[in-house]
């Protein structure tokens, strides 16, 4: 580890987003969000809905909505022995990591499961083992993305704060970032101790340098949870969730924030007292680390992330030499391209080139990082005819992923100056979380998704309340179509709360002609706002477009009338069409309506 590294959390708490940038050497390279309800790591009771012998997989009803996929080799041997009606045949091995001592991601709690019994679960065809309303317990280990539904395991891992419990397993790993030996070996000695018969135990890299007694700690909170688990699941029928993950802060406080962090500083006062009292269990040493955040300006503007953060969405990225990168990403795949761009320094053509993919191969690891890009990824760095610089970029390369958590696997520089390279993917890229494809071509680009920009608007109108000019007491919002619905919130429950953090009225109008990703906010006083925009009144019978709703998208329909949001009754044989629409109750941003037509006066 980096000792010499500067590294800082900085956490943005909102009532619908809860964002958390790391920051290294004074750049952010690392982006989490949390909306809603976060599923990777949760467990579930699990109904066997559809079982494809030629995939060797199960399609399973997690209570999600979509099917889960749960594949031949992420099912226990306990569970195949148990449909076969006779035990699990015995093995000595565990799983190996390339460096064959079976502890590759020991801070990544996704890839836990990897060190139980390869061998036994190679031998296994899913049609003897699963049957089509079988139930059983998995952990989701990859979220839901684009068309595809959650990744789901039956070998459970549960991460603690030093280890990570590992249920129908008996193996004793350390954390690969723990490097001197004589501590890798007292961790392992600890524990053996630490663990059960039928569990596994994984020392992570926190857990260097702490006392066997914090470590027992943990390992006990461990078995306590699995033990409630079990009894849950028990009682429980499925499709259900059993156990939720913890929450993005204090996932993060576990994960992220250790020894290693200068400060952490969070915008909301009560996650700021949560995270005094979660550390003063787990580490009492690391509070004064902790800063709460009171300025007028929003945290992330005032550290300057915003701008950092939709940088992270661009397809060219600028290196400082005045080279630049170009990220394009498919559903097999994400090329990469190196290009010298600007810079022409050096005292000669092969100089310019190798600093130009030196300082290439460090972004890029950032990047990744940043915009959390799984799968397979293709760099095309510019070709280097001497295998001198060709060793010296990719060096480079594995220096700065040695930085991330995440498993990486890099092959050699080929002779065409590409790089392949696979890296643990878990769940949505940065990207695909925040953007939603171009409906102007066919998919093949991305803009920020309706809830991205209502998130940014509701960070907008915030900012405004903070700096409340003499005489506004109101705002005017004028965006898309999506963007106003999601902002409104379903029976405008989004929009009221807002007005009610904020002490402002809060008028939202769509535009059509507004690109997506545009919006419009400008504070005035109330009555100068309501000259602009017409009134609307109980009983009012106005024109209005139908279409399906953002939020209930499968049953729900509202109108548009002068951009004024109409939630209706009735209506979907009518989508897409012009109707007249009768207002029921009227509010500022919205009301609700039916068919005037299907109702009699």
């Amino acid at each position: 580890m980096d000792t010499n590294l500067t590294k800082d959390i900085y956490v943005n708490v909102g009532e619908r987003e809860t964002r958390i940038a790391v920051v290294e050497d004074g750049r952010l390279t690392e982006l989490h969000i949390e909306r809603g309800e976060r599923i990777v790591g949760s467990l579930y009771k699990a109904r066997i809905e559809n079982v494809l012998t030629g995939m060797d997989a199960a399609f399973v009803d997690i209570g999600l909505g979509r099917n889960a996929f749960l594949h031949v080799g992420d099912v226990l041997p306990s569970i195949a022995a148990e449909s076969a009606g006779k035990d699990a045949d015995a093995d000595d091995g565990s799983e190996r990591d390339d460096d064959g001592e079976g502890e590759a991601d020991a801070d990544h709690p996704s890839s836990h499961r990897r060190l139980l019994r390869r061998s036994q679960r190679k031998q296994q065809r899913i049609g003897q083992i699963l049957k089509r309303g079988q139930e059983l317990l998995v952990q989701v280990t990859k979220g839901p993305r684009g068309s595809k539904g959650a990744r789901v395991s039956t070998l459970i891992s549960l991460p603690g704060r030093y280890l990570v419990l590992m249920p129908e397993s008996d193996t004793v790993g350390v954390s690969r970032k723990v490097e001197e030996r004589s501590e890798r070996e007292r961790l392992r000695r600890i524990g053996e101790r630490l663990r059960r018969p039928g569990f596994g135990v994984i020392l992570r890299t926190e857990a260097e340098d702490k006392a066997e007694a914090d470590l027992a700690a943990d390992a006990e909170y461990l078995y306590n949870l699995w033990n409630q688990i079990l009894a849950s699941a028990r009682k429980a029928k499925g499709p259900t969730l059993i156990h939720r993950d913890l929450s993005l802060v204090s996932k993060a406080i576990r994960d992220i924030f250790g020894s290693d962090v200068r400060k952490l500083v969070l915008d909301d006062p009560d996650e700021y007292e949560r995270v005094h009292e979660l550390l003063a269990t787990v580490s009492p040493k690391l509070r004064g680390r902790i800063h709460l955040y009171t300025g007028e300006v929003p945290c992330f503007t005032h550290f300057g992330l915003e701008a950092e953060i939709e940088r992270s969405l661009k397809r060219k990225v600028w290196l400082k030499s005045g080279g630049h990168l170009i990220f394009d990403v498919t559903e097999a795949l994400t090329v990469v391209d190196v290009n010298t761009g600007k810079f022409t320094g050096g005292s000669n053509l092969a100089e310019t080139i190798v600093k130009t993919n030196v300082e290439a191969a460090t972004e890029i690891a950032r990047q990744l990082r940043l915009r959390d890009i799984g799968g397979i990824i293709v760099i095309d760095f510019i070709d280097m005819a001497s295998s001198h610089d060709r060793q010296q970029v990719l060096s480079a390369l594995e220096a700065a992923l040695k930085r991330d958590k995440a498993r990486t696997k890099i092959s050699a520089i080929s002779a065409l100056g590409l790089v392949e390279m696979t890296r643990k993917r878990t769940s949505e890229t940065v990207a695909d979380f925040l953007g939603e494809p171009c409906a102007y071509c066919g998919g093949r680009g991305s803009v920020p998704s309706c809830e991205t920009i209502s998130m940014a608007i509701e960070r907008e109108i915030m900012g405004i309340a903070l700096k409340k000019q003499r005489g506004s007491d109101a705002v005017l919002v004028r965006c898309s179509p999506g963007a106003a619905e999601v902002l409104i919130g379903e029976h405008g429950e989004n929009v009221e709360r807002l007005e009610q953090l904020t002490h402002l009225a809060i008028y939202v109008r769509s535009n059509p002609d507004l690109p997506p990703d545009r919006y419009e906010v400008r504070s005035a006083r109330m009555v100068e706002i309501e000259r602009e925009i017409p009134a609307l009144r109980r009983d009012q019978v106005v024109t209005g477009y139908l279409c399906s709703s953002r939020l209930q998208p499968d049953t729900g329909v509202v109108a548009w009338a002068d951009g004024f949001l109409i939630e209706m009754d009735d209506g979907r044989r009518m989508i897409g069409q012009e109707a007249r629409v009768r207002l029921g109750s009227v509010r500022r941003c919205w009301a609700n309506g039916t068919l005037a037509a299907d109702r009699r006066a």
